[in-house]
């Protein structure tokens, strides 16, 4: 290879980095792997992950990935490949056999490279690879948008229609890695408590919620709903002895509501506890939970954060989340803001207001009977509210939860107060009729929890293929 000036190559190395996105790969473990570690047995099994490039100093490689970058400077060209764990930085000689190639080489294209790593604590991630070879795999037409830039510049609407493209900025790479670190967090806190992961039905033949706001479907035949909860069926396995489970699934809610904060189809995380006393007790493990969620996201996930610009630490009050009854609720916020807030509820500025009056975070309990489902437990002193919370994170409700009525005939009552039939709901209520611990659980919206702790501003940005009052596809 000929000789070139070091210092004329670092120069146009770091202007060809100030370029791109990051000089790094993610936050990965200490172990170098390769995929034929992994036991891939496909024609790429001596690949080398860009993440790991640095470690392979004085050695030969193969890359295969994504061209994030082409830039020609000087007669030199330089390659950023991306793969699932980064970026490494190619650099080719001019006159080399693969000339012609890295003349037609265009963004997005997939290829595979060959190499020498060469270390230099210069360069970005402190290793470049001499290139080699080049193949071009599969060749891209011109995408709708750059994603080679430091942030997408698309409206939503346009990033959404072609959600493969936009997946592969580095930025909503980080944001679904959180995402998916958010829901292993709350799986090992889960069976650290001792419950038991569970998957119920989400073709039902009614609505938890009283048939309200309910996808029908043709059930062979007949008419059934697609779940807009596990609540019934988690208060089930409680009563079925397993006495603690969670789930992580999707629900459904058909509302007429387009905003930023609702989707028609998104995940809920949930938990449903046997033998708790009350509402208090599901409130203590949620912040446990969340607790130890943002010092690990802040941990294995520093990169990412840094990526999406947010500080998780920061969402939650220092000096832990504050617990405030409905009503008084509603008085700090006209005592503080003026703000009048509907009858028994609260609204999306209330909430917004509410989370900046006590730090980012508060539960809000003692809700009235009348806006709570028909399995809400009221208060022994107070019949007219329930047990029953809201957590208020980032200025919107991330969860619910509260006691459940667990005696057969209160139950059957509070149904037909509101108007239901308690027969239809015969196969829930006959669970009641053989012994029922008390007990409580929650539901997290795992979308807007993520969408609260990154500080981003609609739960479509986390979610991979959005389902919402207009969108149906991709």
């Amino acid at each position: 290879m000929a000789p070139r000036s070091q210092t004329a190559l670092v120069g146009a190395v770091s202007l060809f980095l100030s370029m791109g996105q990051f000089q790094s790969g993610p936050s990965l473990p200490g172990k170098h792997v390769m995929e034929g570690e992994l036991g891939m047995t496909t024609g790429y099994a001596g690949r080398t992950l860009a993440g790991y490039v640095a470690a392979e100093a004085g050695r030969y490689v193969e890359l295969a990935g994504w061209t994030h970058r082409v830039r020609r400077i000087g007669g030199i060209t330089f390659l950023l490949i991306r793969d699932r764990t980064g970026m490494a930085q190619v650099v080719f000689e001019a006159g080399g056999p693969d000339e012609v190639k890295l003349e037609r080489l265009g963004a997005e294209d997939v290829v595979r490279v060959g190499g020498m790593v060469r270390a230099d604590a210069r360069a970005p991630g402190g290793a470049e690879v001499l290139g080699r070879s080049l193949d071009v795999i599969s060749a891209a037409e011109p995408p709708p948008f750059e994603i080679n830039l430091p942030a997408v510049k698309a409206g939503l609407d346009l990033i959404l229609d072609h959600r493969v493209i936009s997946l592969r900025h580095p930025t909503a790479q980080a944001v679904f890695r959180i995402k998916a670190d958010i829901v292993a967090g709350f799986r090992r806190f889960s069976e650290a408590q001792g419950m038991v992961e569970v998957q119920t039905p989400k073709i039902v033949a009614t609505g938890t919620e009283g048939g309200a706001n309910l996808f029908a479907v043709d059930y062979v035949g007949r008419r059934a709903y697609l779940a807009q909860s596990p609540q019934f069926y988690k208060q089930l396995l409680v009563m079925s002895g397993f006495e603690r489970v969670f789930e992580v699934g999707p629900v459904y809610r058909a509302e007429p509501h387009n905003t930023s904060r609702h989707l028609n189809e998104f995940t809920s995380m949930d938990w449903e506890i046997g033998f708790v006393g009350g509402a208090g007790e599901v409130m203590d493990l949620e912040e446990e939970m969340l607790s130890g969620l943002v010092a690990s996201l802040s941990e294995i996930r520093g990169r990412e954060l840094s990526l999406v610009g947010a500080d998780v630490r920061a969402r939650l009050p220092a000096g832990g989340i504050p617990r405030l009854a409905l009503a008084a609720a509603v008085a700090l916020l006209e005592r503080s803001f003026g703000k009048v807030s509907p009858r028994g509820d609260l609204d999306p500025e209330g909430e917004r207001l509410l989370c900046e009056a006590t730090g980012g975070a508060v539960f809000v309990t003692e809700w009235p009977a009348a806006t709570r489902p028909a399995y809400a437990a009221p208060l022994d002193r107070d019949p007219e509210l329930t047990d029953s919370f809201d957590l208020l994170l980032g200025g919107m409700e991330v969860t619910t939860g509260g006691r459940r009525i667990s005696d057969y005939a209160q139950l059957r009552a509070s149904l037909a107060q509101r108007g239901l039939d308690p027969g239809a709901f015969g196969f829930y209520l006959d669970g009641f009729r053989y012994g029922t611990p008390p007990h409580a659980g929650l539901a997290i919206g795992l979308e807007r929890l993520t969408m609260a702790l990154l500080g981003l501003g609609n739960m479509r940005e986390v979610t991979l293929f959005p389902r919402d009052l207009t969108r149906l596809e991709p």
